[in-house]
């Protein structure tokens, strides 16, 4: 089943269950994802790969608006924020730990015979792609940029 089938059957399960984040955060997903579908070049179809990709932003820009509103004392706001960041996070793959990365970055590096900051280009290329979703890109860039450097 495509992920955005599942979104939207699991909205209908919130709904049933009255979970209020849980809807809330869903049909959030949903809107983001038909306004993906219906982009200009999109065709009218989403593929997982793309959902994922959404869905990693939309959890990176959920733990940074919690951030910031911890900041602010608003724990209030900061709760709402990661209780939609949670929902998010049971649709991405599990999350690679970082000797996980680290790992996978010195076989691609290995792989394409990289040696210097001059390569980092084309490590980070290959790494992205592997990683998609699996991996924050600022914690593989700053991997990458160790090993290289």
């Amino acid at each position: 089943m495509a992920l955005f089938e599942k979104i939207s059957n699991d909205i209908k399960d919130a709904m049933k269950a009255r979970d209020k984040v849980r809807l809330e955060t869903l049909r959030n997903i949903k809107k983001v994802f038909l306004e993906a579908k219906t982009a200009p070049g999109a065709n009218d179809t989403l593929e997982d790969s793309e959902a994922l990709k959404i869905l990693a932003k939309l959890a990176k820009q959920g733990k940074e608006s919690a951030h910031v509103f911890t900041e602010q004392k608003r724990q209030d706001l900061a709760d709402e924020e990661i209780a939609q960041v949670n929902v998010i996070e049971e649709y991405l793959p599990k999350q690679m730990s970082e000797s996980d990365i680290e790992a996978q970055i010195k076989d691609i590096i290995a792989q394409t015979g990289a040696t210097s900051m001059k390569d980092m280009g084309k490590v980070m290329g290959i790494a992205s792609k592997s990683m998609a979703g699996k991996a924050d890109g600022r914690i593989i860039s700053t991997i990458v940029k160790d090993l290289l450097s």
